[in-house]
């Protein structure tokens, strides 16, 4: 997943902590230098390869803070990652103000660690597609016509809201809207309103107190806060329920807000970027969305047309995912036959732009040779399948869960370890091993 010559590096005056963690990342096929001060990490000679710095927050001498903000200050360009006791809250919320990548608290957990670290050192779409195209590929007139609306709307501080079907980049827009704006330099919070329960919602949003309700034995800083001068993107903004969407609409209007348990009113400045592929409009009707929200987060609308719409798109798509996922996985694959692309521009992509790319990443991953192999299984009819194909699937199949198996005895079972060896996300892997029902118990049976 990361660059061959990246390199983490890790800074704790806790010698079983430091080699613990560089321990793992090696375990891992990392490189991994440590220091024990951030004065020590300060005099060493750095280099200018893709890097990620692994901090602790209460150093003696120069403490994290001071460390990150010396950084800053020299324009020393490092993603930082903070690990932080239970009682560092304050100082982890101004280090994330101030522009640290995560923070963990300690004891870290192996694979929270492994999967902040690789993304922090493997931004494929930001290193890889041509940034004066906001991070996204197309070539179709219905792409380029979202991208003259990206450029028009980034410098400003408009609520924009994207509409489109699941998987056709919407979270790329968004990045693309921030990484052109003057918030540029400031954090950009996520957060996928469906993905939240309810009851947990409200908390994530806006924050809670110590003993807000059960549960609640530390504050809390919510997403808005944190994305203060910075840029907030709310996924799924349908998903948000009614009793919720009065606050929303007061943070787009007033800038303002109170933590759960709390009767102190918080200034923001936050600009809301929203995603949805549901029907405000129709909600609106049917009273489940608040009319005056809508109408405040419609301010300046963006359709991303599905792939279906933009066939043109598909070939410098398909080219990119395999140039991609082939420099991830170390292998040569040099062509892709004209009736493989013939088969993938005719088909409807229901997943979109993320079905293409999962699709690409399987058949890469499945290719033995350099030229690429899409399994005729991936194409199936709405109809029905043919025994041939049936087989096909079978084993394809068969295949993956064995290469799965395989990278997971490699790394000891330490999933985000794996991930990394088959150049895939370790959310993906986790979809993988649930759809063929591989579990650890599996990995090293005789």
């Amino acid at each position: 997943m990361s660059d061959k010559g990246a390199l983490v590096y890790v800074v704790d005056d806790d010698v079983s902590a430091r080699e613990g963690v560089a321990g793992l990342l090696r375990s891992a096929g990392l490189m991994a230098k440590t220091f024990a001060s951030g004065e020590e990490f300060l005099a060493a000679p750095r280099t200018k390869a893709k890097s990620c710095l692994v901090l602790d927050v209460n150093l003696p001498g120069l403490n994290g803070l001071d460390l990150q903000q010396k950084l800053a200050s020299s324009d020393t360009q490092v993603p930082i990652i903070f690990l932080t006791g239970h009682g560092d809250i304050p100082m982890t919320v101004r280090a994330v103000k101030a522009g640290a990548v995560n923070f963990l608290t300690k004891p870290v957990d192996d694979e929270e660690l492994l999967n902040a670290v690789l993304h922090c050192i493997s931004s494929p779409f930001e290193d890889e597609l041509d940034q004066n195209q906001g991070n996204m590929i197309g070539e179709s007139e219905e792409f380029k016509a979202v991208l003259k609306t990206i450029q028009v709307v980034a410098p400003t501080d408009a609520t924009v809201l994207i509409l489109g079907e699941t998987g056709t980049g919407k979270e790329l827009i968004a990045r693309a809207i921030h990484d052109l704006s003057v918030r540029r330099g400031r954090n950009m919070v996520k957060l996928n309103c469906a993905a939240i329960p309810t009851g947990l919602l409200e908390s994530e949003l806006f924050g809670h107190e110590k003993g807000a309700f059960t549960g609640a034995i530390a504050q809390k800083i919510g997403r808005v806060e944190l994305a203060d001068k910075g840029t907030l993107f709310l996924d799924e903004v349908g998903d948000i329920p009614p009793e919720l969407q009065p606050k929303l609409l007061r943070v787009l209007q007033e800038q303002e807000f109170e933590r759960l348990g709390s009767t102190r009113t918080i200034q923001v400045d936050t600009r809301l970027v929203v995603a949805t592929n549901r029907n405000l409009e129709a909600m609106v009707n049917e009273r489940t969305f608040r009319e005056d929200l809508y109408y405040r987060l419609n301010i300046f609308p963006i359709h991303v047309p599905p792939l279906r719409e933009r066939l043109g798109d598909i070939p410098p798509l398909v080219n990119f995912f395999v140039s991609k996922y082939a420099k991830r996985m170390r292998k040569r694959i040099d062509r892709v036959p004209p009736e493989t692309m013939r088969t993938l521009t005719q088909w409807h992509w229901p997943g979109n732009i993320r079905e293409l790319e999962n699709v690409i990443e399987r058949a890469v991953i499945l290719s033995p040779g350099t030229t690429l192999n899409v399994p005729v299984s991936e194409f199936r009819s709405r109809g029905g399948i043919s025994a041939s194909s049936q087989e096909t699937i079978h084993t394809f199949a068969a295949s993956e869960r064995e290469i799965i198996l395989r990278a997971l005895r490699e790394s000891n079972g330490v999933i985000a370890a794996a991930a990394m060896k088959l150049g895939i996300k370790r959310t993906t892997l986790n979809s993988k091993m649930r759809k063929l029902q591989i579990s650890r118990s599996q990995l090293f049976a005789n």
